[in-house]
């Protein structure tokens, strides 16, 4: 049954770029979107574990390449997407699950942590949608998925330590209603997720008293979804999951 249902999408020669696929959500984004025949380009400071994860992939018989890149600096993400064009072809799908967490209170907040936090979570994540808009858009096609978080929902419990975090997923919240509006007349759709605590390593070093209840696994299976021409309707929409106890 596992097999039919991966069998209902696929992405055979699409282009998806995972940001953050060293580990966790993109890692799990990049095995699954593989699994449903895409050529996987993965983007993450880490080396090491994004050869791991390349290699996984290539090992069931998907295709991938890693394009190590810190996605903070605008010249690296340039780069970066101009090698993917090259290589493998004109980007069709992102997902940005790049993403950076700290639990530090505002009195001991340095502006060197803020902006960590904030030009990883936000300003990377603008980057890469628009090197993705000035190559979907000459092809009218593309889809965009952010990963974003219910702490940037409203009236959601929010945490002490997590005030950059928090404002950085408001803003990607923001940041993915606009691009939804800009890309309806270029024919790319984009659209968020925003989770509870999901189970990554991320989460159990910054919050490790919230009990996650969905995997990054469990939350690719829906990327994968909404990338497929079926989630063709969530364009604009930011689909929010509780899933913490």
């Amino acid at each position: 049954m596992e097999s039919e249902k991966k069998m209902d999408i696929s992405f055979i020669g699409k282009v998806a770029v995972v940001t953050g696929a060293s580990s966790g959500i993109g890692a799990a984004a990049a095995k699954a979107l593989a699994n449903a025949g895409a050529k996987v380009a993965l983007i993450a400071r880490r080396v090491d574990l994004l050869r791991e994860n390349a290699a996984s992939i290539l090992a069931a018989g998907g295709s991938a390449a890693i394009f190590p890149a810190d996605i903070t600096a605008p010249e690296e993400v340039r780069q970066v997407f101009s090698e993917i064009q090259q290589e493998l072809g004109s980007v069709d799908i992102l997902i940005n699950a790049a993403g950076f967490l700290a639990n530090v209170p505002l009195l001991e907040m340095t502006v060197e942590i803020w902006d960590q936090i904030i030009n990883t979570n936000l300003r990377g994540m603008m980057l890469c949608c628009q090197l993705a808009f000035q190559q979907m858009a000459p092809r009218k096609s593309g889809v965009i998925i952010n990963i974003s978080s219910l702490s940037g929902v409203k009236n959601v419990e929010k945490f002490p330590g997590l005030s950059a975090y928090t404002a950085s997923k408001f803003g990607v919240a923001g940041l993915t209603e606009a691009l939804a509006v800009e890309g309806r007349p270029l024919g790319i759709r984009v659209a968020a997720i925003s989770p509870g605590a999901v189970d990554t390593l991320m989460l159990r070093q910054a919050a490790p008293t919230l009990k996650p209840m969905i995997t990054p696994e469990d939350l690719a299976e829906l990327i994968v979804y909404m990338a497929g021409g079926t989630g063709w309707f969530l364009s604009g929409t930011n689909i929010e999951l509780f899933t913490n106890n």
